[in-house]
């Protein structure tokens, strides 16, 4: 019997190539400002157009500002990438939600809330992150610009299939693990090139009962494994989420979907190529202490030591401990941080800031931090809004910035200076990557909150 990510992407092949690469549909590709604009030059150059325009969205969100959205953007090159965005939508007759639109915010987070991303899809984007669409039971993956070209032209891509992995993770997650504790808790043990070259299919009971948002972060993050994307079949819970949405089938056509949609399943007796299975007791609040994803661990233990590390080993460890300013065998509980994020494709929805909430209430932010909360759209701010959860930041001290990729990456205003620490919500701690110099530590929302209102490193479960 297939497995599900066989399913999907056998039924989208237009044409096999003998020794060489898939022909494979593409029934959504989302366009956003950084990755796009080569590719739309490369139809002008070549005369043609958009072949299915109505299955292309785009919106920006690496380089918007998440302060004066209403004012022009004061960064050239930002400015540039927002407007050549807009100009290429009207161009070749794509929809496209500008900034301070309704429907504007990240691309990750706008797709699932539209109903735009549905399960037994093939989704692509000029992003890596486009993996986060595979919670809705869709195979979704990031492509280069040469490729969003490709799919603008002939809504078709060339691509090998991966392999296919199936995460199992049973049990049930204990009091402050969220799905981002999940993610790199698997990231900390796989390495961030244990998935390499394959797709993953997440399962499990732990997997069956998170919220479709909790899927979106958990999914997310496949990337990061070194995964080509990660999934997650489609059930009751994902098909009560899409019912009502904008894009989503509505009448007769919501029951037929729903029919379809219930057979996306891997089979009983279907083989993965490798399968991996976890224990949800053993995962607790997470953070990570060195510059790559893989390097985490609970927030209650120890940094590594060098011991039984090659020498290779080691010198790349030391490096990043020179970087982060830490030491192997260091606790980092009661650390001082400087910033803390909540937001990204990662952890911008309505729950991740209900979570944040839930901590921050009765409380106020330290007056060492600095806080970014950051709406992954305007759905989620008017949400925010709807429940009174802005009250609750208000009258603790923090202050709700408007959509966008903002501190995740150094696109755009939101940067952390050089030698101080960010609590993150993002998805990645690279060098650099929230600003030159800076240093991140991704965590949860509830670790974020933690650190926000106690100014150090702080196990979240000591104040829920």
């Amino acid at each position: 019997m297939n497995t599900l990510f066989d399913k999907i992407w056998d039924s989208h092949v237009v044409s096999l190539i003998d020794d060489g690469p898939t022909q494979l549909y593409i029934d959504r590709l989302y366009c956003h400002e950084v990755t796009s604009p080569q590719a739309f030059e490369g139809l002008r150059n070549r005369g043609i157009k958009c072949l299915r325009p109505d299955k292309v969205f785009c919106m920006p969100d690496h380089n918007t500002p998440t302060h004066d959205q209403d004012k022009p953007i004061e960064d050239p090159i930002s400015k540039t990438q927002v407007d050549t965005l807009a100009a290429n939508a009207a161009e070749f007759g794509l929809t496209h939600y500008g900034m301070f639109d309704k429907n504007n915010g990240i691309i990750h987070v706008v797709g699932p809330e539209k109903g735009l991303s549905l399960p037994g899809m093939t989704i692509v984007c000029g992003d890596s992150h486009t993996s986060t669409h595979g919670a809705m039971g869709a195979v979704a993956f990031g492509i280069g610009t040469s490729e969003v070209e490709m799919v603008l032209a002939s809504q078709c891509i060339l691509q090998a299939k991966p392999k296919s992995m199936r995460i199992n993770i049973e049990g049930s997650l204990g009091r402050g693990v969220t799905p981002k504790d999940v993610a790199l808790y698997l990231m900390s043990q796989i390495t961030t090139s244990g998935a390499t070259g394959y797709f993953i299919e997440y399962a499990g009971s732990v997997v069956r009962e998170m919220t479709m948002e909790g899927r979106l972060t958990l999914c997310n993050l496949s990337i990061e494994m070194g995964a080509r994307g990660g999934f997650i079949a489609p059930d009751e819970i994902t098909f009560a989420y899409i019912k009502g949405r904008e894009y989503a089938p509505k009448g007769e056509a919501w029951d037929k979907a729903v029919a379809y949609w219930s057979t996306l399943r891997s089979g009983d007796d279907a083989v993965f190529d490798k399968e991996l299975t976890f224990n949800a007791a053993d995962i607790n609040p997470m953070i990570t202490y060195g510059t790559n994803p893989g390097m985490g661990m609970a927030i209650d233990a120890a940094i590594p030591s060098l011991e039984g590390m090659s020498e290779t080993a080691s010198q790349s460890f030391m490096k990043s401990m020179d970087y982060m300013g830490f030491q192997p065998g260091e606790k980092l509980l009661g650390k001082k941080v400087d910033y803390v994020f909540l937001g990204a494709c990662t952890n911008g929805r309505i729950e991740d800031f209900r979570a944040f909430a839930s901590i921050a209430n009765g409380r106020h932010k330290a007056d060492n931090i600095i806080a970014w909360l950051v709406p992954g759209s305007w759905a989620v701010d008017r949400q925010i809004r709807e429940e009174g959860i802005d009250k609750i930041l208000e009258e603790a001290g923090f202050e709700i910035r408007q959509p966008g990729c903002s501190a995740c990456l150094a696109m755009n205003d939101d940067k952390i200076p050089a030698g101080k620490y960010s609590v993150s919500t993002s998805n990645r701690n690279f060098e650099g990557r929230q600003g030159p110099k800076s240093r991140t530590l991704l965590a949860s929302p509830l670790v974020a909150a933690a650190a926000a209102v106690t100014g150090v490193i702080t196990d979240p479960r000591t104040l829920l």
